[in-house]
């Protein structure tokens, strides 16, 4: 079974057959399948989408703590700036 928006037809993009499964795809094709290798396939492929999902997860977390640490930075320089300045008095 494929979704018929994840093939595009002949007038976009020539109609060609997808290349990748989405992770609900995987699983309705492991319902069909019920040979030996394609269960081992099927299980090597959900795992290759968890351990994706945990690299975005990860990734965003670290993005925030580099956001976190400009805005630290960007204060300290700011502050540091103000206390240089000589009043005028």
């Amino acid at each position: 079974m494929v979704s018929q928006n994840a093939i595009p037809s002949r007038k976009h993009l020539g109609g060609y057959n997808p290349y990748v499964f989405t992770e609900q795809g995987v699983a309705m094709l492991a319902r069909v399948l019920n040979s030996e290798r394609a269960i081992q396939v099927n299980i090597a492929i959900m795992r290759a989408f968890v351990k994706l999902r945990e690299m975005l997860s990860a990734n965003k977390e670290l993005a925030h703590k580099l956001t976190l640490l400009e805005n630290r930075i960007e204060k300290h320089d700011g502050e540091s700036k103000q206390s240089l300045t000589p009043y005028n008095n």
